[in-house]
């Protein structure tokens, strides 16, 4: 296929490695980033290194304040803003500018972009399907990714399925880790079975960077914690957020999370989001993974035995490339079927052989 230009919304832990990941896979030029300070914008291919240079520093204190001036959602979901010298975040390139209206600027230059993908917190339910609403309302035909994580979500997305496909364009949703590559790995793992009893997903993360460099993912992990939900974890402090990281030993453990694999297996056609569970270790001090991330897909075969495919992704692979490789390779996928005009919503089941 020719060569793919997009764009990323957000420059926190999940859009800078999105950058970087994406100089290792062919056919994949970044010509947009921006947070909720500034914009780079080169159509003929943006300089990562030169980027991801100048805004690598400390992660700004900043939380969950005001909109922009001008721009009614905050790109980095009030986290992960990075700062360099007097600079903050993007502006901090040599390649960007500042702006108080970053997603409207992305749009504006939209025309000339094959796929955006929404490296964005999604600390209030509909932040991101307001933002791939924008998109589709000022004409965008082409291709919207995103990595996020909430089961309730999905439905939001659906509810704007007739508008994308007015619009044209191509929506990919929960196309990381889970959900993405391991909601993939159990669709797969399905096509064994005639009928599907349970699927388990079970995942370990090491933050070597720890929550310094994630707090968007561990504040949104957070809200899964009893006694927490989006809203309450989106008000945390920091200091709050690292006082709950020390009173679990810099390890969190996680049990029947509200992450989106259910409800994307379910339209699928794999099974009952009910039959779903997901959980897993957080360990934001070690560059060890606290645990195997494993996928289980219990079932019955056509000639009546019962049995449980299992999937395990290598304790050596990190966050980062578990992350951002699925998420554009599902891009990639994604601008394949947008140019033969497949509109509308999809799950990264849906682009999986059929159950």
């Amino acid at each position: 296929m020719d060569d793919v230009t997009f764009a990323v919304l957000g420059t926190g832990g999940i859009g800078r490695r999105t950058l970087e990941v994406s100089q290792h896979k062919d056919g994949l030029t970044p010509v947009a980033a921006c947070d909720r300070n500034g914009i780079a914008v080169d159509h003929d291919g943006l300089d990562v290194g030169e980027l991801l240079a100048a805004t690598e520093g400390n992660v700004a204190s900043e939380h969950a304040g005001n909109a922009p001036s001008g721009d009614d959602t905050r790109t980095d979901g009030g986290t992960a803003v990075k700062r360099h010298g007097e600079g903050a975040g993007v502006v901090a390139s040599e390649q960007a500018r500042p702006t108080e209206t970053p997603i409207q600027d992305v749009i504006d230059e939209s025309a000339a972009i094959d796929a955006v993908l929404l490296a964005l917190p999604n600390l209030t339910h509909d932040f991101i399907p307001r933002t791939a609403e924008r998109f589709a309302e000022a004409g965008y035909e082409g291709v919207l990714v995103d990595v996020l994580k909430r089961s309730r979500v999905i439905g939001m997305l659906d509810e704007r399925a007739d508008l994308f496909e007015e619009s044209g364009i191509t929506f990919v949703c929960g196309a990381g880790a889970t959900p993405g590559f391991l909601t993939g790995a159990a669709a797969l793992a399905a096509q064994s079975f005639v009928e599907v009893d349970e699927v388990e997903i079970w995942w370990g993360v090491g933050l070597k960077s720890g929550y310094e460099d994630n707090r968007g993912t561990v504040r949104e992990d957070i809200a899964h914690l009893d006694g927490y939900d989006i809203e309450s974890a989106r008000e945390l402090s920091d200091a709050e957020i690292e006082a709950i990281v020390d009173d679990h030993d810099g390890v969190i453990e996680f049990e029947d999370m509200e992450h989106a694999d259910d409800v994307l297996l379910e339209r699928a056609g794999i099974c009952d989001a009910a039959d779903v569970t997901v959980g897993g270790i957080l360990d934001v001090r070690s560059d060890e993974k606290p645990t195997t991330t494993t996928v289980r897909v219990t079932g019955r075969t056509f000639d009546g035995e019962r049995g449980t495919n299992t999937f395990q992704l290598d304790d050596a692979t990190s966050m980062a490339a578990n992350v951002n490789g699925p998420a554009l390779g599902y891009l990639k996928t994604a601008v394949r079927m947008n140019r033969v005009g497949d509109y509308g919503v999809f799950g990264p089941a849906d682009l999986l052989p059929v159950f």
